[in-house]
């Protein structure tokens, strides 16, 4: 079978999208404020981003994947700051039984001839744009490997200061794809602000993104539990918007909280 026939899907198929991948750098300092102790700065400080659409587990599923690059035990990889999707039975599971960060996103993504489009919006915020068109097809990788970095906690019933039910650990991904075709793109990324996913506030652009659509078949993909982060260190990371892991208050974005307003017996 030919590379062009591999590639080939049913009209209206949702197996065999190719993700819109996307990389731009940012300052180091941005990245190491979002780490918790236990996960270090790599040597480069890249954003990466994957919107995609895949079945899940037979019905499709837009998503984008917000990862920084980090280092964990040695081992470079990038940490995930949240995971997008517009389908609701995927999110609470996988938060429950991995930790794996995901939040309700509209995804908007597709592909007309050479044009590409993508757009993310959360809570009514449009957070991430992207406009490019193909400019051919790219060298192919022998193998891609890939690590990825989750955090599973559980706070203490009743929200006790600095008491777990589960306390923080690291969930180690490692997946393993043969890459089948890829396509340069050429384009433009906007970052744009919202409160619910301050990627333009805290994670800014620092030179040029680059992207690709990137077809691969996936080889392996494992989910494992790792060790423990200080619990102590970590709890300033413990409050986030949402199930992401954008630093929050209260489950919402951050911000001061006028309790005064409340009538005392409400407070």
């Amino acid at each position: 079978m030919s590379v062009t026939d591999s590639l080939k899907i049913h009209p209206g198929d949702i197996l065999g999208w190719p993700s819109l991948r996307i990389q731009y750098p940012t300052e180091p300092a941005k990245i190491a404020a979002l780490l918790p102790p236990g996960l270090d700065p790599s040597e480069t400080a890249n954003v990466s981003l994957n919107i995609y659409c895949i079945p899940v587990p037979d019905e499709p599923e837009f998503g984008v994947v917000i990862d920084v690059d980090a280092d964990y035990r040695g081992v470079k990889g990038r940490y995930c700051l949240g995971y997008g999707i517009d389908q609701e039975s995927a999110i609470y599971v996988s938060k429950d039984m991995n930790g794996q960060p995901k939040f309700p996103c509209e995804i908007d993504y597709y592909r007309l001839g050479g044009s590409v489009r993508a757009r993310c919006t959360h809570q009514g915020y449009t957070f991430l744009e992207y406009k490019g068109r193909s400019a051919g097809a790219a060298k192919l990788p022998d193998e891609d490997h890939d690590h990825q970095w989750w955090i599973k906690v559980s706070r203490a019933v009743g929200g006790a200061e600095k008491a777990y039910d589960i306390e923080p650990h690291v969930v180690m991904v490692e997946s393993r794809s043969k890459p089948v075709h890829r396509e340069t793109l050429e384009g433009e990324l906007r970052l744009l602000e919202s409160p619910w996913d301050p990627i333009a506030e805290l994670l800014p652009m620092a030179g040029e993104a680059t992207a690709h659509l990137s077809t691969a078949k996936p080889l392996e993909r494992s989910i494992t539990r790792g060790g423990k982060l200080d619990p102590d260190g970590f709890w300033p990371f413990v409050d986030t918007i949402g199930s992401s892991r954008w630093p929050g208050k209260m489950g919402g974005p951050m911000r001061e909280i006028d309790w005064s307003t409340y009538p005392e017996e409400y407070r």
